[in-house]
């Protein structure tokens, strides 16, 4: 919109009969009447306010947005002075404004109070551009001004949440940073600092850039940048400066983060040091090529596996037809905390008495010539849990004969704890924008609803107080208090959907049930809800999640399918409980939602995944659509 009203397009007549100022006009008087119809439709049909005025502040333009933002009709305003909107208080506004659109400069997003004609002050963002006449002397101004009164009140609990976010960031010994919707990053946790050995200040923004290996930075910010346009979670692996100087390899995995009201807030990633699972790599793929090639075994009975073993820089075990250890690798001592003259000529299993049986039989399997790999694997030990990424491959004997097995090995048990932790601060966060709701809705509910109602018991006994003949003050009288009215219902169902209290109260089916007959009543259509074998208990985390998943996939349906009936089902299955959304409307073609995911999709997967849940959309143009949501009980 910026580009249309930079140029001097203020002087057309808009599709309302208003006439803009006879000078805008004839510096359009150029291009084609269609064109100028055509900028003027635009205009007029703008929801932001537009106006234009010459250098003095006198209004020569007045849009349909802005007399829905100010209460002023075009007639009441054009030859006025811009003062009229300005607060007393904010007086030096006006001048401070003209004397930069006087040298030629735009003001962007300037954040103020304007006055409408009730007298009620709106918080709005405003942007105003110099107009140029055709010999490019600067004759007026242009503004757009938009309402931002929802922003300011969420602004307060946006804080404390992203306060209550770095505050948990900070106790977490994984690697974390943050961005803004801009792209710049706005935060890094104590332990990403401690990584670099660089000061907040030095990271913040594109500062990071620093530290990356000059060779991986382009591949980095193409991933980075195309994965923050689309809203999707990304994983990359780039080299980082350490303190030390030298690089090391990190796994940074981003995911996005949204606001209460589900607008996009930036990003929230984490970074994972895995140098020695590259290091393995290399490895592997040294040893695959070696064993392919059979040289090295043919030649010295195997006494070359056992050097290369010994040296080699990753986790590494070789064992005998019985299991016993001929050779391993330092790193494979380090990750097991073991010592190599304790291990050698021993059974694996007296080592390791708690190996689970399945992967003895994996051993099995492989001393009769297989080759078995997993990528992710858990040993249940009594230390705790341990993430193991490994392979296990037979060797031979000079002759050919199966000499025994080789096992690489990768510890990811601190990655695990970097995506557990990562997880557990999103799980935070979302209990922290769940809380804010809630008092949000108290507030809204106990205090602004209550207000309301006694308003409206007062404008009832001034009507009765009036005497007959003031017939027109009556009829006002009904018109504000018909709204009062109306405003209280808007606010006690909002208040309702931020605080699900009977969610927490009676539970999710009768909290579904009431949230559909409600929905369906305040948008004056048809929801069936429908429930099969659902448990009788379910956990709070999966009540929350399925009944933020229904309100939007109602909001997103009522809104875009053009259909006024609607299916909704909570069923349970085994071990599952699944809720399907469906209606008969217009439907569109998923693959090509997929790619511009909007925020609610993007919103309900990322509750989902913290309840080990899933999503799926099935829908085709004029055949309406289906969201399934399924999520595991246990």
């Amino acid at each position: 919109m910026s580009s249309i009203l930079d140029s001097d397009c203020l002087g057309v007549p808009t599709s309302a009969g208003h006439t803009m100022s006879s000078l805008n006009r004839a510096s359009m008087s150029s291009p084609p009447i269609s064109r100028l119809s055509h900028l003027a439709a635009i205009i007029e049909s703008s929801e932001d306010a537009i106006i234009g005025g010459d250098l003095d502040g006198v209004i020569s333009a007045w849009n349909r947005g802005a007399e829905q933002l100010y209460g002023y009709s075009a007639a009441e305003v054009i030859g006025r002075s811009i003062s009229l909107l300005i607060p007393p208080e904010l007086s030096d506004d006006f001048p401070a404004i003209m004397q930069k659109i006087r040298s030629g400069e735009r003001v962007a997003h300037y954040e103020t109070l304007r006055k409408r004609k009730d007298g009620r002050l709106v918080p709005i963002s405003l942007s105003v551009s110099p107009i140029r006449d055709e010999t490019g002397k600067i004759v007026g101004a242009s503004a757009i001004a938009r309402e931002i009164s929802e922003r300011k009140l969420q602004e307060p609990a946006s804080r404390k949440s992203e306060e209550h976010l770095r505050s948990l960031a900070d106790t977490t010994p994984v690697p974390i940073w943050m961005s803004g919707t801009d792209r710049l990053c706005t935060y890094f946790n104590k332990a990403w600092l401690e990584f670099t050995g660089r000061s907040l200040g030095s990271e913040l923004g594109n500062g990071w850039a620093d530290g990356v290996q000059p060779e991986d930075l382009p591949r980095c910010l193409d991933t980075y940048t195309q994965s923050f346009d689309r809203r999707e979670k990304f994983r990359m692996e780039y080299r980082l400066r350490h303190h030390s100087g030298t690089y090391r390899w990190i796994l940074d995995v981003g995911v996005p983060r949204f606001n209460e009201d589900g607008s996009f807030a930036g990003y929230i990633g984490t970074g994972v040091d895995i140098t020695d699972r590259k290091l393995a790599e290399d490895t592997l793929s040294q040893l695959n090529h070696a064993l392919e090639e059979r040289t090295m075994l043919l030649q010295a009975s195997g006494e070359l596996l056992k050097v290369f073993v010994r040296h080699v820089p990753a986790a590494v075990a070789m064992f005998d037809r019985d299991m016993r250890y001929l050779e391993v690798s330092d790193r494979w001592c380090a990750d097991f905390s073991l010592d190599a003259s304790t291990l050698l000529g021993r059974s694996h299993y007296e080592v390791f008495p708690d190996i689970p049986e399945r992967w003895r039989e994996i051993h099995r399997r492989c001393l009769s010539g297989e080759i078995v790999r997993a990528e992710e694997d858990r040993w249940d030990r009594k230390g705790g849990a341990t993430w193991l990424r490994w392979e296990i491959r037979p060797w031979q004997s000079v002759n050919g004969a199966p000499g025994g097995m080789l096992i690489f090995s990768e510890d990811l048990t601190k990655r695990k704890q970097a995506e557990a932790a990562l997880s557990d601060v999103s799980r935070q966060l979302v209990l922290a924008q769940e809380q804010e709701r809630a008092r949000i809705g108290r507030e809204l509910h106990d205090d602004i609803n209550q207000r309301l109602a006694l308003l409206s018991v007062e404008i009832e006994q001034l009507k009765n107080l009036l005497p007959l003949k003031v017939d027109e003050v009556a009829i006002r009288l009904d018109a504000m208090q018909t709204t009062v009215i109306d405003m209280s219902s808007c606010i006690q169902a909002l208040s309702h959907e931020l605080h699900a209290s009977k969610l927490d109260y009676l539970g999710i089916v009768p909290a579904m049930r009431s949230f559909c007959q409600e929905f369906a009543k305040q948008q004056q259509l048809e929801v069936d809800f429908g429930i099969v074998d659902v448990p009788g208990s379910v956990s709070s985390d999966i009540s929350l999640c399925l009944f933020r998943v229904l309100q939007e996939a109602l909001h997103n349906a009522a809104k875009h399918s053009a259909a006024r009936h609607f299916k909704v089902q909570l069923r349970g299955a085994s071990d599952e409980i699944h809720l399907t959304v469906s209606d008969s409307g217009v439907g569109f073609d998923p693959e090509t939602a997929a790619k511009g995911a909007g925020l609610g999709l993007i919103s309900m997967r990322q509750r989902l995944h913290l309840v080990k849940g899933e999503i799926s959309i099935d829908s085709q143009p004029k055949h309406g659509t289906t969201i399934h949501a399924r999520v595991p009980l246990a």
